[in-house]
């Protein structure tokens, strides 16, 4: 639902956005060149991006994940490393260590696949909690220490942990406390009926091809930067405010979503907004982004799971339920 008067929200008209409105423009068709469909995935992975932070992406195998976070790095000129999560997995596997070096006669440290600019953390479930726990504390500090030295990670710094959903054997799920520290979680579905004849059609040829760099990490810093200034009117904070508010005294809900939820979506929104060219922020550019932004941060109560209910279409619900400021 369109805000009636989009201007009652604009301030700062000596704001350019355009320079991330572009960045985005081409990045995600370069990387469509690639993956197919998806459009609002990757967008929302571009979001994370400006927003500094880290991603949950749940989907059954074969959805291409990997191909799609490794296709976004390159096509962002920034670092990748994959790491497969397993239970024998141990922190040092992710953070690094030091090891002796015969020919310089000392410990040399050995930097782990933490230190790249996006990461792809796959099957974060299936690790034990301890290197679940390194792997988090890295994310949230954006910071390692290694045998007593303290190591700063790159700029920019995002973490693309993925989960299986059909398979609990085995693995260990990661708690609430955990779960918030994800700015979104995303779910992948299965491509449309013209999708999966179109991925078909790709690779007839035999051929893989190829994405070009469209940007680079100073380019993206600086676009961070230029997204803070995107104006925010207090109508909409308060907006995100009720929206928080309902979601903790919702009789179908156990558990409500936490300060940082509202942080979230204030930034998220600020950062859809620079996407579309716009120096202000509205009410759509919230509620496009409040499943995403919540959904792992509420719990359903028994009760109403047993009567077919999901966290989504609870906040759903809720979305139309809180009047849309004018």
């Amino acid at each position: 639902m369109e805000a009636p008067d989009k201007a009652k929200y604009y301030e700062r008209e000596e704001l350019d956005v355009a320079p991330i409105r572009e960045m985005a423009q081409e990045v995600l068709s370069e990387v469509s060149r690639i993956i197919v469909g998806y459009g609002e995935i990757l967008q929302e992975l571009f979001i994370a991006l400006l927003v500094n932070g880290h991603i949950l992406l749940e989907g059954v195998p074969g959805l291409g994940k990997t191909v799609m976070a490794k296709t976004f790095a390159k096509t962002l000129g920034i670092g990748f490393r994959r790491v497969q999560f397993t239970p024998d997995l141990l922190p040092a596997d992710i953070t690094g260590t030091k090891i002796f070096s015969q020919e310089e006669g000392t410990f040399v440290l050995q930097k782990g696949p933490i230190f790249a600019n996006v990461v792809l953390a796959d099957e974060i479930n299936r690790a034990a909690p301890k290197t679940q726990a390194a792997l988090l504390e890295a994310m949230a500090e954006r910071q390692v220490t290694i045998e007593g030295t303290t190591l700063p990670l790159e700029k920019p710094f995002i973490v693309l942990a993925t989960e299986n959903p059909i398979e609990m054997e085995g693995t260990y799920p990661l708690p609430e406390a955990q779960l918030d520290r994800f700015l979104m979680k995303l779910w992948l579905d299965y491509p449309e009926e013209d999708g999966e004849v179109e991925i078909m059609r790709r690779q007839i040829s035999g051929e893989s091809p190829s994405v070009e760099q469209i940007t680079s990490s100073q380019e993206i810093l600086a676009a961070q930067k230029l997204m803070n200034l995107v104006y925010i009117d207090d109508r909409i904070l308060k907006y995100i405010r009720d929206i928080i508010l309902k979601t903790r005294n919702h009789p179908q809900l156990s558990m409500g979503a936490g300060p940082r939820a509202s942080l979230v979506l204030m930034k998220c929104a600020k950062a859809r907004a620079s996407i579309l060219g716009r120096q202000y922020v509205t009410p759509d550019d919230v509620r496009a982004l409040v499943v995403p932004a919540l959904n792992h941060r509420i719990l359903l109560k028994p009760e109403a799971e047993l009567e077919g209910l999901d966290v989504r279409s609870v906040i759903k619900n809720i979305i139309e339920e809180i009047p849309i400021p004018i």
